[in-house]
């Protein structure tokens, strides 16, 4: 999972890249594209992995892509650089200090939004054209993909973002375009480090996905100990990293899920999306296991632990074979049975 970190200047969007990463600043990487990667933590893991006593444990990744100014190419914007991102992270400035502006969440949130809109209208306009001159040639074209088109490029000139239109936002005809309002976005209200209330943005979280991160207090908290981070949390009342909190919420956004493959060589997570089949969960893994696909043995997680043992769970009865449409549960353990 690739998550684009976005927000007008001045909105500690580094402060919060750092936090969320992990990473301490870097002098001289002012303007340069910075990509962080964090395992995903997971208790799950963790307990399969005591189980097992693996040679290797994998948790599920998420990598943090912030665009640059100067990973820019000529006549090229923010929102080229981010169009393979998975979901988009909004950071708003919501802190005040001394010769800024007080903060107006509302309204630098519809500024870039705005700015989003605009990017991918452009995008839908050009292709439209190249549509329409190809069919005045005598070339035949895809009247799906021009009726699609036509549909988002209306959305998009009454100022509404992609996202908000599932049929579009999630269309196969146009995944080739990576529009960037229809990418799932969360916003994160950076707020001062005393304050951790939402703003008060109209009925915009009626609409859109939205928390607070104490950016400069999650900066400090990142670079901590476990013991030192302990305390701090206890002190500043705050009951999960900005990290677990974003991977958690981003997770529910996009509608992502994790399975599980264990055993003696290894212990790991893989991330789909609900309502993933055997078949395409089997892919994630290899290629060759969804081409000779046999059977999925699964036990979900709960089970596995109430047993004890991969043994046990057999015995009574929670291991079941499954076939090429068994749609994958969060915290199924499977083995798949194949043969090329």
């Amino acid at each position: 999972m690739k998550l684009g970190i976005i927000g007008l200047p001045g909105a500690g969007k580094s402060t919060v890249f750092e936090a969320l990463t992990q990473t301490p600043a870097a002098p001289g990487l002012k303007g340069e594209n910075r990509v962080g990667t964090v395992q995903v933590p997971d208790d799950r893991i963790d307990r399969l992995s005591g189980m097992y006593n693996p040679r290797k444990t994998i948790y599920a990744q998420v990598e943090y892509f912030l665009p640059g100014r100067s990973g820019q190419k000529k006549d090229q914007n923010i929102w080229v650089q981010i169009r393979d991102c998975d979901a988009l992270l909004h950071v708003v400035r919501n802190f005040g200090g001394y010769g800024i502006e007080p903060p107006n969440p509302l309204v630098d949130f519809n500024t870039l939004d705005q700015e989003m809109i605009l990017a991918d209208l452009v995008v839908a306009e050009k292709r439209i054209e190249r549509i329409e001159a190809d069919r005045k040639r005598g070339k035949s074209i895809s009247q799906e993909e021009l009726s699609l088109l036509n549909e988002c490029r209306e959305h998009l000139e009454n100022e509404k973002p992609l996202r908000h239109i599932p049929h579009l936002a999630t269309a196969h005809q146009l995944r080739g375009f990576a529009f960037v309002s229809a990418k799932p976005m969360l916003i994160l209200f950076n707020n001062e480090e005393t304050d951790d209330s939402l703003p008060a943005v109209d009925d915009l979280l009626s609409r859109e996905n939205g928390m607070v991160i104490r950016g400069n207090l999650e900066q400090e908290l990142a670079q901590m100990s476990d013991e030192e981070a302990e305390d701090f949390l206890g002190e500043f009342n705050i009951t999960a990293s900005a990290m677990d909190r974003v991977i958690s919420e981003s997770y529910e956004l996009q509608g992502l899920i994790s399975f599980f493959t264990v055993g003696e060589d290894e212990v790991r997570a893989w991330t789909i999306r609900k309502g993933t089949e055997a078949l395409d969960a089997a892919e994630v893994i290899h290629s060759d296991i969804k081409k000779g696909f046999i059977r999925a043995e699964v036990v979900a997680y709960s089970d596995l632990i109430d047993a004890g043992t991969y043994a046990e769970a057999r015995k009574r009865g929670t291991v079941r074979l499954e076939g090429k449409t068994y749609r994958m549960q969060d915290g199924d353990i499977v083995h798949f049975r194949f043969n090329v």
